[in-house]
């Protein structure tokens, strides 16, 4: 039996000014990787060595590095040398683009290229492929992003990083009372006002959805189970897209009239399905939290 890699993963994205380096950090963020942006390359080994003993103890850490300077390739070198000489895993991604859509890009949001000088943007875009060119020879991964869009690259990321592919969506799922307005932030929001209301049951009036026999009461009602499965399968299916487009959060609103019963029952039954959910390998597909707007307003 193979024994698991708990070694320290360090990856180092790199490449042109302008070809989606932020992009590219921006989506392995997303998964979790500790991600930090144009650290000196002499500051590197010891920021790692910090996040790795650190409260934040990550094991996946990703250097974006931006290259300016004529030993830009044999720093980098030594320092990935000098990295797995410390039992951390390294590799590195370069992300590119054409000089023609690179130009494209700088003019667009009227920037000066961090090379140019004094020069014209073509010069610096010339002088920075020139420095950063043994550094593409030696990349484990290279990313050409001329014509890709946003989810396009994002999808080529994953593809190279499984683990990132297989994040789990996270799922916040939130009770309210539509008499105090709906929430402004909410992805899909669920009315489940079309179950018996307990509060015209003096017994179960002054407690709330969490109180056992105010949830049996509205668990209990017909039709309560079957929109229950119903709705956890519209979560699956939109969730699948929203991560597909690179959306990996997604709110869920259950209201009722006054966000104190049916609306928490019913919020404290969908996290709790949706959070028992796996995969074929045993994975837990969603991260469920759940809170309560309106519990608690008279």
């Amino acid at each position: 039996m193979t024994e698991p890699d708990n070694r320290t993963t360090v990856l180092f994205v790199t490449g042109m000014s302008g070809a989606g380096r932020t992009s590219v950090a921006n989506v392995l963020e997303d998964d979790g990787w500790y991600v930090s942006d144009n650290v000196p390359i002499s500051l590197i080994a010891q920021l790692v060595e910090m996040v790795r003993t650190s409260e934040v103890g990550a094991q996946r850490i990703a250097m974006v590095v931006r290259g300016g300077d004529p030993s830009f390739a044999s720093a980098m070198a030594t320092l990935r040398r000098d990295l797995e000489d410390g039992g951390a895993s390294t590799s590195m991604m370069f992300v590119d683009a054409s000089d023609d859509v690179l130009v494209r890009r700088f003019e667009q949001v009227r920037r000066r290229h961090p090379l140019q000088g004094t020069g014209t943007l073509s010069e610096g875009i010339a002088a920075e492929r020139a420095i950063t060119a043994p550094v593409a020879e030696a990349a484990d991964t290279v990313i050409d992003t001329s014509n890709l869009s946003a989810t396009r690259l994002r999808s080529i990321v994953e593809n190279v990083f499984p683990h990132v592919a297989g994040r789990r969506l996270s799922i916040a799922v939130q009770s309210f009372g539509f008499k105090y307005g709906l929430p402004i932030d909410c992805d899909l929001v669920a009315d489940v006002r079309f179950l018996p209301n307990p509060y015209w049951i003096p017994e179960l009036r002054e407690h709330n959805g969490r109180a056992p026999q105010v949830r049996d009461y509205v668990l209990g009602q017909d039709d309560a189970a079957e929109f229950l499965d119903r709705y956890v399968e519209l979560v699956g299916i939109v969730g699948r897209g929203y991560l597909r487009e690179g959306k990996g959060y997604m709110t869920l609103g259950v209201g009722c009239t006054g966000g104190k019963h049916r609306s928490v029952a019913m919020s404290e039954e969908l996290a709790r399905r949706l959070g028992e959910i796996v995969d074929d390998d045993g994975h837990r597909l969603y991260d469920v939290e759940v809170t309560h707007r309106d519990l608690g307003r008279e």
